[in-house]
């Protein structure tokens, strides 16, 4: 609006002025001298000149007047370009932030997608190692069923080679540090992985030994646990690794304390390359190796 009033403005004033030029045009170069020249008296004389006087302030005026409107309308245009480029700046300032938001929320149905799918992996993963479990707690019962059955009977078995004498006693299966600890532990996407034996880190291939001589009662694939060996101590007792990268005892074998049972693996497990090791009791009781390893655990 301002520019438009400075530009009517500006063409009204133009428009006096060139009215003005052809005036002036028409009468020559000479027209001042000819109505000075003119004058009757001496108060005619002054009466012409200030009117000349006043005829020439007008046009300076006009004259001024006309550029100071050129000027305003040069600076309203010149705002207007800012204006214009402002408003352009902000625009692509406002489509750059909304390309950051798309991709923001593009990366967000990303991540959620993908949080959902590992969320529903860990939940398989934890009910196949519930499967799992309760086939070797399975495998525990009908080892416990017939010893119990077997004492029952009366029949004679062979002393159990671990005892509670044997609490902070024990040697370790593989040496190595502790990568999870026996209990309940926090796992991928903020699962609650029940442990009922501890991880021992270690590199893929460390012989793996049994902790106590005994009798193999599984030695193969279990599940997840993969490559797992099984050894019954007699007395109720038994020690289970798990994550085995081979076995090189089977069912049925009569190992010795320190005796090579297999090797470790583990390396497609969410915790890499490591030993899981369980020693239950009596009743198939899940006890903490803790407490039945030598301290100080051994350093790789």
């Amino acid at each position: 609006m301002d520019l438009l009033i400075a530009q009517d403005a500006l063409l009204e004033k133009r428009a006096v002025l060139e009215r003005r030029l052809v005036d002036i045009y028409k009468r020559g170069a000479l027209y001042s001298w000819q109505v000075l020249l003119a004058a009757e008296s001496f108060g005619d004389l002054l009466s012409r000149y200030k009117y000349l006087f006043l005829v020439s302030r007008q046009d300076r005026l006009l004259t001024n007047d006309m550029h100071k409107l050129r000027d305003r309308v040069a600076r309203q245009r010149q705002l207007l370009v800012d204006a214009r480029e402002t408003l352009g700046r902000r625009r692509r300032e406002r489509t750059d932030e909304l390309g950051r938001y798309l991709t923001l929320e593009h990366e967000r149905e990303t991540n959620l997608r993908e949080t959902r799918r590992n969320a529903r992996q860990a939940e398989q993963r934890l009910t196949r190692l519930d499967r799992d479990e309760k086939s070797l707690n399975d495998r525990i019962e009908a080892l416990e069923r017939a010893r119990r059955e077997a004492e029952s009977r009366g029949v004679t078995t062979a002393a159990g080679t671990i005892t509670t004498a044997d609490l902070g006693g024990l040697d370790w299966p593989v040496e190595g540090s502790i990568i999870y600890p026996f209990g309940t532990t926090t796992g991928p996407n903020n699962t609650r992985i029940p442990r009922h034996g501890i991880g021992i880190k270690a590199p893929v291939g460390t012989s793996v030994r049994a902790v106590a001589t005994g009798t193999v009662s599984l030695a193969g694939p279990l599940g997840l646990y993969l490559t797992s060996v099984l050894i019954d101590h007699g007395g109720g007792y038994y020690t289970f690794y798990a994550y085995l990268n081979d076995a090189t005892v089977r069912q049925g074998d009569r190992v010795i304390r320190g005796q090579v049972i297999g090797h470790v693996g583990g390396e497609s497990s969410d915790e890499g390359p490591h030993l899981h090791f369980e020693i239950r009791g009596q009743g198939g009781i899940a006890l903490d190796p803790g407490n039945w390893l030598r301290s100080p655990r051994p350093r790789r």
